[in-house]
């Protein structure tokens, strides 16, 4: 009867330890982006960190991701506004797309 019960809790350690390493990969891709602007020059820094992606895209151009997730681009915007689309697709092809309206003056 003892064992019964120490196999009980060493399978129920196991399964949630195996739910606590799924959760990441059954949210699939973030995207956390931070928007950067100098007024004078009209230039836009987008950076920011994909976490549990393959591949990032803005507005259909692979952006280049290090091996931590971070990223960053420089891009010089019209005066008015912009909208720059974000998606991320992990390795088992779901994606997740970020929408920011950039206005520079």
């Amino acid at each position: 009867m003892r064992l019964r019960a120490v196999i009980g809790v060493l399978l129920a350690i196991i399964a949630i330890y195996g739910l606590f390493k799924a959760i990441p990969l059954i949210s699939g891709p973030q995207i956390r982006l931070t928007t950067t602007t100098a007024p004078d020059t009209g230039l836009t820094v987008l950076s920011g960190t994909a976490i549990h992606t393959e591949t990032l895209t803005l507005d259909g151009g692979t952006l280049l991701i290090d091996p931590d997730g971070a990223f960053s681009e420089s891009l010089t915007l019209p005066r008015g506004g912009a909208i720059l689309t974000l998606t991320a697709t992990d390795r088992f092809g779901r994606s997740r797309t970020l929408e920011r309206t950039v206005i520079t003056q």
